[in-house]
């Protein structure tokens, strides 16, 4: 093979590698197969504050009584597919699940993530969000779940990556959550919001990933001066993002192994709430 036809060949490799790498997120076809054959009603709803509306989706257990609820925050890829699917598994144990696409408005023709397009376009758009934004679009979320006839009033708040950050620091502004499950998410830093934590904050955090855990030191330390419950796991050989990697067909067998302990850990802590 010529040289020219050989770089040729070997850039197109690793240009497919990077496109493939850069949104993570974007193929997953293994997640949307769940979606399409779930037993489940899932649906879409618009929840309106002032003059915004956001888009959610939201699943529904299959159940006799009326069920607690879980907020989940998506990651910096914005509501995906995987995204939605974990809450059609949340449904599955028995929990109504809402996932607020907190890039509504933020696409073109104010379109939400899907409209977006590529991970950097989503990733920027993110970026612009303000705090004082996310909490009212994750505030009127928690207000619709929570008054669903099928709800029995009480809701946790559940995040990865970006979305585990934000659930920490939205454990800092409603004082009704019952838990917050930060999935490889970073806490709070300024001592007076962790002092207004009123729930158990319970963390997920994979030990390949330095640039979250080492954070979690300070996170203790606060936590521990405000006198608020903060239990926490490290998995294994886990990376950024294993709970969404650790279901895909094609991840590690620690990013798997730890999906299935983290899952299992979540599940548990749900039922005692």
């Amino acid at each position: 093979m010529p040289l020219a036809t050989s770089r040729v060949a070997v850039f197109s490799v690793i240009a497919a590698g990077l496109l493939c790498a850069v949104p993570p997120c974007r193929a997953q076809d293994w997640a949307a197969a769940r979606l399409e054959t779930t037993p489940r009603h899932l649906e879409w709803v618009d929840v309106q504050h002032g003059d915004r509306t956001v888009a959610c989706f939201v699943a529904y257990p299959e159940v006799a009584d009326k069920a607690p609820a879980v907020l989940v925050i998506h990651e910096i890829f914005g509501l995906t597919d995987w995204v939605r699917g974990v809450t059609d598994q949340l449904a599955e144990a028995g929990y109504i699940a809402i996932a607020p696409d907190l890039l509504s408005g933020a696409g073109p023709d104010g379109g939400g993530t899907a409209s977006l397009g590529s991970g950097d376009a989503v990733r920027g758009a993110i970026r612009r969000l303000t705090d004082k934004q996310v909490d009212a679009d994750l505030d009127a979320a928690a207000k619709y779940v929570a008054d669903l006839p099928s709800c029995d009033g009480t809701i946790s708040v559940a995040g990865f990556c970006w979305g585990g950050t934000q659930s920490f620091r939205y454990a800092t502004h409603n004082p009704k959550l019952t838990a917050a499950c930060v999935f490889y998410g970073s806490g709070p830093t300024d001592p007076a919001a962790v002092a207004k934590i009123a729930c158990p904050v319970f963390g997920f955090y994979g030990e390949m990933d330095n640039r979250v855990n080492s954070t979690i030191d300070q996170s203790k330390k606060l936590m521990a001066a405000a006198d608020k419950k903060y239990e926490l796991v490290i998995y294994a050989g886990a990376g950024h993002g294993f709970m969404r990697a650790g279901e895909d067909p094609n991840g590690s067998a620690e990013n798997k192994q730890a999906r299935t302990d983290a899952w299992k850990r979540w599940l548990e802590i749900l039922k005692t709430l």
